[in-house]
């Protein structure tokens, strides 16, 4: 029998779930269950948000640097527990066992110990002439994570928020809870104040509802699905809380005429083909110019033929399954539509699963050629191993096609010049373009532009995300100008009354729509 868990882990310590019905946690290779897990109601994010109400003016007082030592103790606990970690998401997520130890839980651990020494070094105050700007902790924060790459996606915002000093509550994926699990062992182990970082699973609908619209929260951090950020800034505009999103994107790879084409087919394939295609990073749009698409079609093909997909536990597999049932019905309906859509050819891959594998959601790794950039598959983001070529002319309907869709998250582009290659990354409507295979950062900021985000993560900017800023407007002894009130703005008034129909006008507006600050 799988194990059953019938708690959160609320004010430091595992608490008993009030829920009366479980979630089943499925291994996608096998489609057996893994574990059931508490369906966390109102009360249990209720609980969770008051605890972390309490833990606040004590740990939001702690000094940076003791925070940063704490919180460098969770680092070494990641380290210690990074093989059950990766047990744990290759199960629940599909990640093959090597990716998963050196991807999924390396670049989390990496991240982790950036986060802290990111916030060891940060100036929280600075002297602005007579004025004291000092950042403070933004308060309770409810952090929201996917299913993807869960672990590496937690710690990118938890540790960011407890380094600034915020408290927490996280929600993880009703998908992948298990990893979420260990990680409070990982906190508790480290001794963090009880109410500090709190943890319920649940589902968007009770748990994510009940987190974003609690007047006690003040920071709602998600990732996920556009449609789920579009929900949870509705929820917050009522409280005017701070959200951030990380959300979906339909990333493109351009490739200009004088690139070495087998380099950039190559990288994207990979990089379409992490994670069985499941994060909001991926290259799904591959731009080539229009008489190199057979090329690259061809080497984009032969690429694919080069993954093992299976048993995420056999060492020799390079591509594991979908998450989830839903997930691969999602996907094989792209793919079909794709394939009767006029125009677009299915030139390697297509709906069913791989020869040999009769259970599990696996799928075909799948390229389509000559798509159309306003097709469906040109436009939606489909989460899985399908790549979509798309011809193109000249520079300027290349640039016009990357920025042609409603995300702008990440993007590269490939050429022999880097020079030229920067110009036309300057071009591109999104957060993160890498120009000729530039690797990822974790100091410089993450996030997109139109419908994939609002907000940045990693770096400076991931921990601001969780400060306020205070200005204190200090004494001048030496004289100077005093406070600006009443009185004083009267006396240096001009003499002259403004015209009767601006007053009229001015006083006309209500004072609720006039006091903008």
């Amino acid at each position: 029998m799988p194990p059953r868990y019938d708690d959160h882990f609320i004010g430091g310590r595992w608490t008993a779930s009030d829920a009366d019905r479980r979630l089943v946690v499925t291994d996608p290779s096998t489609e057996t269950p893994l574990a059931a897990v508490p369906a966390g109601t109102a009360r249990d994010a209720d609980l969770a948000v008051r605890a972390a109400a309490s833990a606040f003016p004590g740990w939001s007082v702690t000094p940076a640097r003791e925070r940063a030592a704490l919180l460098r103790r969770v680092v070494e606990g990641l380290e210690r527990n990074a093989t059950r970690f990766a047990g744990i998401i290759t199960a629940e997520v599909g990640a093959p066992s090597r990716m998963a130890l050196r991807t999924h839980v390396g670049l989390a651990i990496g991240m982790a110990a950036h986060c802290v020494e990111t916030a060891a070094s940060y100036g929280f105050e600075e002297r602005v002439g007579h004025s004291l700007v000092v950042r403070e902790a933004a308060g309770v924060a409810a952090c929201v994570t996917p299913w993807n790459v869960p672990l590496l996606l937690t710690v990118q915002k938890l540790l960011p928020a407890l380094a600034a000093g915020c408290t927490v509550v996280h929600k993880p994926s009703e998908l992948t809870p298990l990893h979420a699990r260990l990680l409070a062992e990982v906190f508790a182990e480290a001794d963090l104040p009880p109410g500090v970082v709190n943890m319920v699973v649940g589902t968007g609908d009770t748990v994510g509802t009940a987190l974003v619209t609690h007047p006690l929260v003040d920071v709602v951090s998600l990732t996920g699905s556009t449609r789920a950020g579009r929900r949870v800034a509705a929820l917050g505009a009522d409280g005017v809380k701070r959200i951030h999103l990380e959300l979906g994107g339909k990333n493109a790879s351009l490739v200009l005429p004088d690139a070495d084409l087998p380099a950039a087919v190559g990288a994207t394939v990979d990089q379409i083909l992490f994670n069985t295609g499941q994060t909001c990073l991926q290259w799904s749009r591959l731009l080539v110019p229009r008489d190199r698409q057979d090329e690259a079609v061809e080497l984009a093909g032969r690429i694919m033929d080069g993954y093992v997909t299976g048993d995420p536990r056999d060492p020799a597999t390079d591509l594991g399954p979908l998450v989830s049932a839903a997930a691969h019905a999602r996907v094989t309906d792209y793919v079909a539509r794709g394939a009767s859509e006029g125009g677009a050819r299915l030139v390697h891959g297509g709906t069913g699963r791989p020869a040999g594998l009769t259970t599990g959601y696996y799928v075909r790794p799948t390229v389509f050629a000559d798509v159309d950039p306003l097709s469906v598959i040109g436009q939606e983001e489909i989460f899985g191993p399908v790549l979509c070529v798309i011809p193109y002319d000249d520079e300027d309907e290349a640039v016009r096609i990357v920025n042609g869709t409603r995300y702008g998250l990440h993007g590269a582009v490939w050429s022999g010049d880097d020079g030229r290659a920067e110009r036309v990354a300057r071009r591109f409507r999104t957060g993160l373009v890498d120009v000729n295979g530039g690797s990822f950062n974790p100091a410089a900021p993450f996030g997109g532009f139109k419908q994939s985000g609002i907000g940045r993560e990693c770096g400076t900017a991931g921990l601001e995300a969780f400060l306020e800023t205070k200005s204190m407007q200090l004494p001048q002894h030496g004289g100077g100008p005093g406070p600006v009130v009443g009185p004083r703005l009267r006396a240096t008034a001009p003499a002259t009354a403004p015209p009767a129909a601006t007053t009229a006008a001015a006083t006309a507006v209500p004072d609720e729509e006039r006091n903008d600050g």
